[in-house]
């Protein structure tokens, strides 16, 4: 008997090990956002080329992972698309959010998103494309440092300071020379958008690009934010300071709505 239990704990360890496999796989091609090779992955994530090419054939076999026609790269399949699809589809936000954002974005006319803290970075949950050609890139799914970006900075400035420094990666990258990395300097950003009610990213994410965003709370074990972008030749600091008032009544509709599900 004490030898099957052995090898029943066993069997659990590998099958423990196998799983972790699998979503380091998809952790891995989510954050690279590009097709990899067997030999980087297995690299990267420092396992044996056979082990991991047994675990890329099950995951291709369930279409969580697809390769290239020459077979030999690999990037994340349909099954991960719609199980994302699904997470929005089920998510209460996420859920309720689409007419607020509709009408910001009319408003506006400038691109308007939802994001939410995971980590230390903020993920975008949706999008409303700006009416103008010029506009900025960015897509449903695409992860940002918190610290780099308006969403992040208005979520980010619920917290205390020790709670701040809790939940950042020191020392912070920058993503542009606006980045602000200097840890007091961002701090005082957070207490000063603590206290007016929103944040801004003045091309700090993104060249030329100036961001309003005001926080919605902090549930989801991290936080919700919506915000609106702009090239900073059509967001001066008038137009910042008008878009940060529409941005605020935004948030307050979406928390009125969140208040009231919450109440059904």
């Amino acid at each position: 008997m004490e030898s099957v239990s052995g090898a029943a704990r066993i069997r659990r360890h590998e099958d423990v090990k196998s799983a972790a496999r699998v979503l380091e796989v998809l952790e891995l091609l989510g954050a690279e956002g590009a097709r990899l090779s067997l030999a980087d992955m297995a690299s990267t994530l420092a396992v044996p080329k056979s082990s991991l090419h047994a675990v890329l054939r099950t995951m291709e076999s369930r279409r969580w992972v697809e390769t290239d026609p020459s077979g030999t790269l690999y990037s994340l399949g349909l099954k991960a698309l719609l199980t994302g699809t699904a997470y929005l589809e089920s998510d209460d936000l996420a859920g309720i959010a689409g007419p607020v954002l509709d009408l910001l974005a009319e408003e506006t006319g400038e691109a308007v998103h939802l994001g939410r803290l995971d980590d230390t970075d903020v993920v975008y949950l949706a999008k409303r494309e700006s009416r103008h050609a010029l506009r900025m890139y960015s897509a449903v799914g695409r992860r940002l440092p918190a610290h780099a970006t308006a969403l992040g900075k208005a979520i980010l400035s619920q917290y205390d300071e020790a709670e701040v420094q809790r939940r950042l990666n020191w020392p912070l990258p920058a993503l542009t020379p606006s980045t602000v990395t200097d840890p007091d300097e961002l701090l005082a950003q957070l207490a000063e958008s603590r206290k007016r009610g929103w944040a801004v990213d003045e091309g700090e994410s993104s060249v030329d690009i100036r961001c309003v965003a005001v926080p919605l709370g902090t549930g989801h074990g991290g936080g919700d934010a919506i915000s609106c972008s702009a090239p900073r030749v059509r967001m001066d600091d008038a137009r910042l300071s008008e878009i940060a008032a529409q941005v605020t009544e935004a948030a307050h509709s979406l928390r009125t709505l969140l208040r009231r599900l919450g109440e059904h």
